[in-house]
């Protein structure tokens, strides 16, 4: 029996897997828990396992960089040791996965259909992977291709520099330092905050006026400021709205080709995290890809990669279910 979690800041996701003759994968159990309202991980695990038998083997995605398989978690007060855990569950076969690093595994079993390709001149060839995600951060991870098969790389890309590439951009630097004097990097606009981010710098640039819907920065609100920006943004309901969504697609089509000639990524982009899917009508527009590709001399390389949208949030939990099957060639 496998167990394996996409434990993030909001939810915590734990799932039994039984391997299956055939090479399947059978779901024996899933639960969803709220994160916050634990203090450890451990109390999580003793709930879901309460009259269960033992794992032989457990992979975690973890929302945190996996340093020497401890991870302190970037938005909770969480430190996970993968030796303590082997010691809890009673094996050896323990691995702690950063979370884009099971995204990136994740991505290699969902089926086509739950991909939108980008770029209608996507060329396919083998090479190595990008894996980009936007959600309550800016995740970024690497699929290197050995010739044979695929190995995951965590990395902490999405805290990289901003580097603005137009006029407005710059400007959008210069309002963003006054907020993070110390770094401006790619997840403050490239993130669920990053809507508002995007947006107050454009009220302040006068782009437009404010949009009555939304409240004003700090104000006190039960309303989700991000979500109804990018909501409104996506229905073209705001021109405010609009603009600042049109904004993050072009900012995050310019981060996704950055990553994609960093690591040669031929054979293709995937876009996870929960935001791609609810903004894929920007996405879809050419917005992302001008943006992508707007490389100078390598424009003719990138223009040819696939650049394919993953709607399916699950990739992550799939990523962890797959990591020990994938190693001992169960599937």
């Amino acid at each position: 029996m496998i167990l394996a979690g996409d434990i993030g800041g909001t939810k915590t996701v734990l799932a039994l897997i039984e391997p299956l003759a055939d090479g399947t994968l059978h779901s024996v159990r899933e639960q969803t828990f709220a994160s916050r309202e634990f203090l450890d991980f451990e109390e999580i695990l003793d709930l879901f396992l309460a009259d269960q038998p033992p794992p032989t083997s457990a992979c975690f995605g973890v929302a945190g960089p996996v340093v020497e398989q401890r991870c302190q978690t970037t938005n909770l007060p969480w430190l996970l040791d993968g030796r303590r855990l082997q010691q809890k569950l009673g094996t050896d076969q323990v691995k702690l996965l950063n979370d884009l690093e099971a995204m990136a595994l994740g991505m290699l079993h969902l089926p086509p259909e739950d991909f939108v390709e980008l770029n209608p001149a996507a060329e396919p060839q083998t090479g190595n992977i990008a894996v980009i995600a936007a959600g309550t951060g800016l995740g970024e991870a690497a699929l290197y291709w050995d010739g044979q098969r695929y190995h995951p790389i965590a990395t902490e890309g999405g805290h990289s520099d901003l580097a603005p590439q137009t006029e407005q951009q710059d400007r959008l630097l210069v309002y963003l330092r006054q907020l993070f004097p110390d770094h401006v990097s790619c997840e403050r606009v490239l993130s669920g905050n990053g809507f508002s981010h995007l947006y107050d710098f454009l009220l302040a640039d006068r782009f437009a006026p404010a949009c009555p819907a939304i409240p004003a920065a700090h104000a006190e609100s039960e309303v989700d400021r991000n979500a109804l920006i990018s909501r409104l943004g996506v229905g073209g309901e705001d021109p405010l709205c609009e603009e600042a969504t049109r904004l993050f697609a072009e900012l995050y089509g310019a981060e996704a080709g950055n990553l994609a000639l960093k690591l040669l990524a031929t054979g293709g982009v995937f876009i996870g995290g929960g935001i791609g899917p609810k903004i894929r009508k920007v996405l879809e527009s050419g917005e992302f890809l001008r943006s992508f590709a707007a490389k100078g001399r390598f424009q003719p390389l990138l223009a040819k990669i696939p650049v394919k949208l993953a709607l399916n949030p699950r990739a992550p939990l799939i990523g962890a279910m797959h990591y020990f099957a994938d190693l001992l060639g169960k599937h």
